[in-house]
């Protein structure tokens, strides 16, 4: 087999998707994978052990170009690929395989894929998680119910280069005499997945307090949060609370992630990331729910509230209050923390 992957283009599924890769390489150890995502996701492809090439997608996320993707689905025949996955719903993204003329092309049912998919799944509310969705794609559609659940789906895990890891926390000034805990404060979805920061800071104080240092991630967009939380801190505190958001590239933070114990995220792509590292997660959960994309670990807590409007799965809370996540106390969160340790 050698196949092509047209990937996810957000980071959280597309660490997700390394359990069907994963599954590829189990049913078929000499197959080639190839997956074409945009080039964010490169560095996340990049430490996934069974993609064999990161494409980079040229034409931008939601931009349809049908010139464009015909001029590359031709410049991918000449790679004569034998089977090419779909995973984004959309017809735009099976156009590419199409016109690459791959043979055999799987995907769910979504938006006028009748003929651009040969090996067309037709109802993927037969599995309630996403992993579980993209799993059963390796299998026939006559057999994937009885060949998948959960359990059944290998985890992610993203491999960590040591001598990078370390070149990363020479040059940011980091030390590791103190057990690290991060905390993901953003989220690329919207208010409503985003914990207060005050309660971030609360945590954080409560951490430093018992002997830990504080690691801040994100990206450049959630530098406003991270000052908010590390300026809510006593002046003594913050010389133990390290801001890295816009700082890193998302190779470096893949490795620092593996550096620290725990982290505290709300649900968004560095969740996803730190499970695949091997971190202690406490999954933080607003408007969003764990029942379709929960981090695909074992030493997991997730904490939500349980008030009667969520999980809307809204990016704004419509009434306004926010209340699933402002009515989330930091005690909660703490304790989940505690439940690792006692747990050794």
């Amino acid at each position: 087999m050698k196949i092509l992957i047209i990937g996810p283009s957000w980071v959280g599924d597309m660490v997700m998707s390394q359990s069907l890769y994963t599954k590829l390489k189990m049913l078929s150890p000499n197959a080639t994978i190839d997956v074409l995502a945009p080039a964010w996701c490169k560095p996340i492809l990049e430490r996934m052990p069974e993609v064999d090439n990161a494409l980079e997608m040229p034409i931008g996320h939601g931009e349809f170009n049908l010139l464009g993707r015909k001029t590359l689905g031709k410049q991918l025949q000449k790679k004569e690929y034998t089977h090419a996955y779909i995973l984004p719903n959309s017809a735009k993204s099976a156009l590419i395989p199409w016109f690459a003329k791959i043979p055999v092309r799987t995907g769910w049912k979504g938006e006028f894929r009748f003929g651009l998919l040969t090996d067309l799944r037709a109802d993927k509310r037969v599995f309630q998680y996403m992993v579980e969705r993209y799993v059963a794609l390796a299998y026939d559609k006559e057999t994937m119910r009885q060949q998948v659940d959960l359990k059944a789906c290998p985890q992610p895990k993203l491999s960590i280069e040591e001598s990078s890891q370390q070149a990363a926390i020479l040059r940011l000034g980091l030390s590791q005499l103190k057990p690290v805990v991060g905390l993901c404060p953003g989220a690329e979805f919207g208010p409503a997945k985003r914990w207060p920061d005050k309660h971030y800071a609360e945590v954080a104080s409560h951490l430093i307090k018992s002997g830990y240092q504080i690691w801040l991630f994100g990206s450049a967009k959630d530098q406003e949060v991270t000052n908010k939380i590390r300026s809510a801190l006593q002046e003594a505190e913050q010389d133990y609370c390290f801001d890295l958001a816009g700082k890193t590239s998302l190779t470096e933070v893949v490795d620092l992630l593996a550096v620290c114990q725990t982290v505290i995220s709300n649900d968004s792509g560095l969740m996803h990331v730190s499970a695949a590292v091997g971190c202690n997660i406490v999954a933080i959960y607003g408007s969003s729910s764990p029942k379709y994309t929960p981090p695909l670990t074992t030493k997991l807590q997730m904490v939500h509230t349980d008030i009667e409007c969520r999980p809307c799965f809204k990016r704004e809370c419509p009434l306004g209050h926010q209340n699933c996540l402002n009515k989330l106390m930091p005690q909660q969160v703490i304790s989940a923390i505690n439940s690792f340790t006692s747990s050794t």
